[in-house]
């Protein structure tokens, strides 16, 4: 698989487990972006990339260390 293309499955695999936390938890983006300033509609539709402070900033609003997150991912 070109690299192009596994760097798409891996946002998309990221933005799809950031999704299932927040649904998780009951968590709408207008709530999410009120607590954190973080506009997650943007990072879900895949519209803008994460950095891998935002995503450590997401797991912490969801208690969830980048670890488990990650470990999450490969499951």
């Amino acid at each position: 698989m070109p690299k192009q293309y596994q760097d798409k499955a891996l946002l998309f695999a990221i933005i799809q487990l950031i999704k299932e936390l927040r649904k998780e938890d009951n968590i709408t983006l207008e709530v999410f972006y009120f607590d954190t300033g973080i506009h997650l509609a943007r990072i879900e539709q895949g519209k803008t990339n994460i950095s891998i402070s935002t995503l450590a900033k997401i797991c912490a609003y969801f208690s969830i260390s980048l670890s488990e997150f990650f470990a999450r991912l490969e499951n």
